[in-house]
C-alpha cells in the first residue's frame, strides 16, 4: 500500500489532494510576479505581465494564455477593494507523481493573493541598514522562479543583523543584487547599477529609476560596485515593487554620507511619484 504523512496524519497516496503533489511543492517548479496598486490602481501591469511571460515562456510552460491571467488579476483586485494592495500570483507547471522529469499533459496551477501593503514611509524618510551576503542563486535570475531559498536565507541573516535588506556578493566581490531588490551607487554625482545580465532580475521599479535618473538628469552607468565602493558611496538605495525607491543609509557597518538619505536619491523618489501620478490617471498600468 502507497501511503502519505501529512504532520501526524497517514493517508494513502492516492488520496492526496493535488497540492501536496505540486511540482512547486517539490522543486519550486513555477514562476511568480508581483504588483502593487496606488490609491486605487494597478501600477505598469502590462509590463510585469510580459516580465512574467517572459519567465513562463523561459521554463517551457507553453499553455497559459497571458489574458485569462490579466482577467484573473483585474478581478482579483476589483473584489479585495484594497486601495494600496501587493498582488501576488504564480503558476507552476501542475500537480504530478513526484519526477524530475515532467509530460505535456499537466495542467499548470494558479495562484493569487491580494493583501494590504504596510506603511513604508518611515524607512523612506529615515533610510534603511543593509548587510551583504554571498550570492548563492542559480545562474537564471532573470527568470523570476519560485527557488527562493537563496534568497530566504540570506534575507534571514540579514534579519538576524537587524538589518532590512542583504546584498548580495559574487564570486568576484561585485554586488549583484538585493536578495529581493535592486541595488544602486550614487558615486561622484553618477548613478551607477550592475548591468542586466542572466544573473539579474530585469526589475520593473529598476527600470522606472532608470527612467527616473534620465528625467531629472542624473548621469547613470550600469556597471557593477564592489563592496568597497558602496561602502564609501556618497549615495545608496535599493529599488522594489512593494516599496519603490528607499534610501540605504548603512552598509554593514559602514555609516553612508552623514547617515541620511541623499539629495539624489529624494529626487528621485520625487520623480517616482509622477510616474505614479501619470499612472493613476486613466488606466491600469505598472
Amino acid at each position: 500500500m502507497q501511503i502519505a504523512m501529512i504532520d501526524d496524519r497517514m493517508v494513502p497516496y492516492d488520496k492526496l489532494e493535488p497540492v501536496y503533489l505540486d511540482r512547486a511543492f517539490y522543486f519550486g517548479d513555477g514562476v511568480y510576479e508581483v504588483l502593487r496598486s496606488y490609491n486605487g490602481r494597478i501600477f505598469a501591469l502590462d509590463d510585469h505581465l510580459r516580465r512574467f511571460s517572459n519567465s513562463i515562456i523561459a521554463i517551457g510552460i507553453n499553455t497559459v494564455d497571458m489574458n485569462d491571467v490579466r482577467d484573473r488579476v483585474l478581478e482579483s483586485f476589483e473584489k479585495a477593494e484594497i486601495s494600496n494592495a501587493r498582488i501576488y500570483f504564480h503558476i507552476t507547471r501542475g500537480s504530478a507523481p513526484r519526477a524530475h522529469s515532467w509530460t505535456d499533459y499537466i495542467k499548470p496551477n494558479f495562484f493569487l493573493t491580494v493583501t494590504e501593503l504596510p506603511d513604508d514611509s518611515k524607512a523612506k524618510a529615515e533610510g534603511i541598514a543593509v548587510s551583504t551576503f554571498p550570492d548563492w542563486r542559480w545562474k537564471r535570475c532573470d527568470i523570476k522562479s519560485l527557488n527562493l531559498l537563496a534568497n530566504v536565507l540570506a534575507r534571514q541573516d540579514a534579519a538576524m543583523k537587524g538589518c532590512e535588506e542583504a546584498i548580495l556578493i559574487d564570486e568576484n566581490g561585485f554586488i549583484t543584487e538585493g536578495a529581493a531588490s535592486s541595488f544602486f551607487a550614487v558615486r561622484n554625482g553618477t548613478m551607477q547599477t550592475a548591468p542586466l545580465t542572466c544573473n539579474i532580475l530585469p526589475s520593473i521599479t529598476r527600470d522606472y529609476v532608470l527612467r527616473s535618473a534620465g528625467v531629472i538628469d542624473i548621469p547613470a552607468i550600469e556597471k557593477s560596485v564592489t563592496i568597497d565602493q558602496a561602502a564609501k558611496a556618497d549615495e545608496l538605495f535599493i529599488a522594489v515593487t512593494t516599496k519603490d525607491i528607499v534610501p540605504v543609509v548603512k552598509f554593514d557597518e559602514a555609516v553612508i554620507s552623514d547617515g541620511r538619505p541623499g539629495l539624489n536619491t529624494k529626487a528621485l523618489i520625487e520623480q517616482f511619484k509622477k510616474f505614479i501620478h501619470a499612472a493613476e490617471k486613466p488606466a491600469v498600468s505598472r
